[in-house]
């Protein structure tokens, strides 16, 4: 193999440039954020913490302000998030953006992986009983083979 072979895939950098987190405000993904951003951090990477808001079209059908909860949920995880980061601003900073995809969580990931260019996805164990059965959204990223993925327990 020549050189120039050798080098035909290399993307330009010795690690991640941008690391997507998938949140959801549970517990197991506020860790893989947290997580998230010690690798960005060593990396000089961006990160990139992305929650899905739900798409719930039965609920909205039997009048639940659906959209209207998720946009809680993503100002509480944004508000969080801030909070977190001005706490360690002193001892490291980190480059990070909030992004809301909507969809089931699957689908919206694999969505905000593409378009944000993401070299690694970071996501929290799953914590529902029946995804020991159908499989988890860590389990289904894997198998997609598309990137990296660390699954945070």
């Amino acid at each position: 193999m020549s050189e120039d072979q050798f080098h035909q895939f290399e993307r330009g950098t010795d690690g991640p440039k941008v690391i997507v987190a998938g949140v959801d405000g549970s517990a197991s993904s506020l860790r893989a954020a947290s997580y998230a951003a010690g690798l960005a951090r060593r990396q000089r990477a961006l990160l990139a913490v992305v929650y899905i808001q739900p798409v719930l079209a039965a609920g909205a059908a039997l009048g639940v302000p659906v959209a209207e909860t998720t946009d809680e949920i993503a100002e509480g995880l944004i508000a969080e998030i801030r909070a977190a980061a001005e706490r360690v601003k002193d001892i490291f900073d980190v480059r990070w953006e909030f992004h809301t995809f909507h969809g089931d969580p699957y689908s919206g990931l694999v969505s905000a992986a593409d378009e944000l260019k993401a070299d690694a996805v970071v996501v929290g164990a799953s914590e529902q009983a029946g995804h020991r059965i159908v499989g988890s959204v860590a389990v289904r990223l894997v198998k997609a083979g598309r990137w990296p993925v660390t699954v945070v327990p």
